[in-house]
């Protein structure tokens, strides 16, 4: 079959499964309760494209395919297509968001099941899935930026889910809000790229970008840099995505592990010769890469709610990947995206199945009349899961090893390459290499410590929540557990697609991606490190990891929450200051919230009121008074309306003469 058609039905199948739940569920109301055909509907919906994409991996060759659909606008010399790209980058980022997003949609159907909106979140997920495919498969940016802007919306529509519950609600505006924020600077280096090149299609801006003057290169890449930190929640623009897990968990995989999140990175990438064209704004990448990483780890440790630590892992290990960005591996940012979505996502998927299962708990102690409290998120209720669920704790323990880094998991070579580039970096003689690789080090440590936390408080240890003797929670479906398993198998294995180089020539990943024909440029090293210093460099690595893991388990199989306190002690104001996640949020309440709104209060309140009100109800007075003195024209007496035609003819008879 033509890849054109192909193509197109990848695009559209979603926005099918989008309208049919929706409309349907809108205007069949009996439609609602039919869960079996609203999940199967939409899950083949992605599940489809998926086959269809894989069927597109295979058979590519090498050479880009651009698929033309229609010209979408045309003004004076701006002429936009509807226009995709089937390219390596592009079939890697589709796979992704159609394989994860087909699993997450499968488990959907059994973590929503007797939900009332039920029909309306499988319809907004396949809307999701149609919009991150125009994401990263439109040829040219503005494409892309409806993409970009429809996952936005959508986020707003799922993390807003329960909308009943005003935190929820909340959520989603802050959410929207702080991405809009990076949604301008986007458009801004549109608008650059536009005035200098004329055309916003990726052929034209990768071959005229890099030779604009070096000041707008700069500012365009900084631009493109901030939208980024907004999608892929990087400082400042982070603090959206802790409070995004709010929305159903399902959403937090698919939205803010596997696809949404990593927009940023997809984009820089895909304009990798334009980024490497910067070396300045690079610094400031890698930089922000670095921090991201750092803060986010240490906030993740003093988490309780383990959405919340997952949530803050998330923001850390896209610091990693932008960390990778900024020392022009841009590749392996690509690598860690994709081991990122396999791990990340069975993290999550564990912790909606363990959530699941506790809220059974929750049900029982009401039931029973024990009146006992218990937040079904909270890992200090938690404890003892393994014997209950011995799926949910096995796969969830694969991922964590995982993302920790242990030898020969997915985890362990993307995250070892992330670092030997920042190495190499230095080792060229970059001195912000150097920094980030010791950054980077520390960050893996962490994480290593905090995930091995949520480990074993949720599933270690003696059971915690009240009447533990008697009531027990169950292991989670079918539809649930499959999808763990696989994205678990995935986890282990994924990264023997990127094997280090000291290997030989088997870095599948480089060669799709950044060889002679792949869209992805990378910065070339002056000064190459030794295979000697390479081993050397995985074992630093391998030992973080393993060491990290080990304290960890030693510390909270042995004490459980109460090492906890001994942290707090230990470190004092700035265990505090972790606790308080940096009091970033309250420095932007005062900083921005507080006098924006203020302001609108104080000076743009008024004007509205007696200004923009008052111009309004100027014409609706003088329309009145007008009327009020025309309506005796109308008096309904033949009379006065001789006399006004005899005035109308003497009128005319003097304009005539005189």
């Amino acid at each position: 079959m033509q890849p054109d058609f192909l193509i197109k039905l990848v695009i559209l199948l979603p926005l099918l499964g989008a309208a049919f739940n929706g409309l349907v569920g809108l205007f069949a109301p009996a439609h609602r309760k039919n869960e079996g055909l609203i999940g199967i509907v939409a899950t083949l919906m992605v599940a489809i494209p998926f086959v269809i994409t894989a069927y597109l991996f295979a058979g590519f060759h090498g050479e880009a395919i651009v698929v033309d659909a229609f010209t979408w606008m045309k003004a004076g010399d701006l002429t936009v297509n509807f226009a995709y790209r089937i390219d390596q980058l592009s079939l890697l980022m589709t796979l992704i968001v159609t394989g994860v997003g087909g699993l997450i949609h499968l488990y959907s159907t059994g973590y929503m099941h007797g939900d009332d909106g039920y029909w309306r979140f499988f319809a907004y997920l396949n809307l999701f899935i149609f919009m991150m495919l125009n994401l990263v498969l439109g040829n040219n940016l503005v494409v892309l930026f409806l993409g970009w802007e429809g996952v936005g919306l959508c986020s707003y529509l799922l993390i807003g889910f329960w909308y009943k519950d005003l935190k929820n609600s909340a959520a989603a505006n802050k959410a929207f809000i702080m991405n809009r924020i990076g949604d301008f600077a986007f458009l801004m280096a549109m608008f650059i790229l536009f005035r200098e090149l004329g055309s916003l299609d990726f052929d034209a801006v990768l071959a005229g970008g890099p030779g604009m003057d070096q000041s707008w290169i700069n500012w365009t890449v900084f631009l493109l840099f901030i939208g980024a930190t907004g999608k892929s929640a990087q400082i400042p623009l982070f603090t959206w995505l802790p409070d995004a897990m709010a929305g159903p968990t399902p959403v937090s995989a698919l939205i803010h592990a596997a696809t949404m999140v990593t927009s940023g990175l997809y984009l820089l990438a895909r304009l990798s010769p334009l980024v490497l064209s910067a070396p300045s704004i690079m610094a400031v990448i890698t930089v922000v890469g670095a921090l991201t990483a750092i803060v986010a780890a240490t906030i993740a440790i003093t988490q309780n709610d383990i959405k919340k630590v997952l949530a803050y892992s998330t923001v850390s290990q896209l610091g990693y990947m932008f960390l990778a960005t900024g020392v022009g591996a841009f590749y392996v940012a690509i690598f860690h995206v994709m081991t990122h979505a396999f791990f990340k996502a069975c993290l999550f998927l564990g912790s909606g199945s363990v959530i699941h299962s506790m809220h059974h708990v929750e049900h029982e102690l009401a039931h029973d009349g024990h009146g006992h409290a218990l937040d079904p998120q909270d890992m200090r209720t938690m404890g003892g899961l393994k014997k209950y669920m011995p799926a949910t704790r096995m796969t969830f323990l694969i991922s964590t090893l995982a993302i920790a880094g242990i030898p020969l998991l997915s985890g362990f070579f993307s995250k070892d390459e992330i670092l030997f580039k920042a190495f190499e970096f230095g080792y060229d003689g970059h001195l912000v290499g150097w920094f980030v690789y010791g950054v980077g080090i520390i960050t893996a440590f962490l994480t290593a410590i905090y995930m091995t936390r949520a480990y074993v408080l949720t599933f270690e240890g003696e059971s915690r929540w009240p009447h533990a003797d008697s009531i027990h929670p169950h292991e989670s479906p079918w539809t649930m557990t499959v999808p763990l398993w696989i994205l678990a198998g995935l986890a282990a294995v994924g990264g023997y697609l990127g094997l280090p180089a000291v290997l030989g020539e088997v870095n599948w990943i480089h060669h799709w991606l950044a060889g002679e024909t792949g869209p992805v440029a990378e910065f070339a090293a002056h000064t190459h490190v030794s295979h000697g210093m390479e081993w050397f460099l995985i074992a630093v690595g391998s030992l973080v990891a393993i060491s990290g893991v080990a304290l960890g388990w030693k510390w909270y199989t042995s004490e459980g929450i109460g090492f906890d306190e001994k942290l707090s002690v230990r470190f004092g104001g700035l265990y505090k200051l972790w606790k308080g996640k940096y009091f970033l949020d309250e420095a932007y309440d005062k900083a921005v919230v507080r006098p924006l709104i203020g302001s609108a209060h104080h000076a743009f309140a008024p004007f509205d009121k007696y200004v923009i009100d008052g111009l309004v109800n100027a014409v609706g007075f003088f329309t009145r008074g007008s009327s009020f003195v025309l309506r005796y024209m109308q008096t309904g007496l033949v009379h006065s309306y001789a006399v006004a035609i005899v005035f109308g003819v003497v009128l005319i008879i003097y304009l005539m003469l005189f």
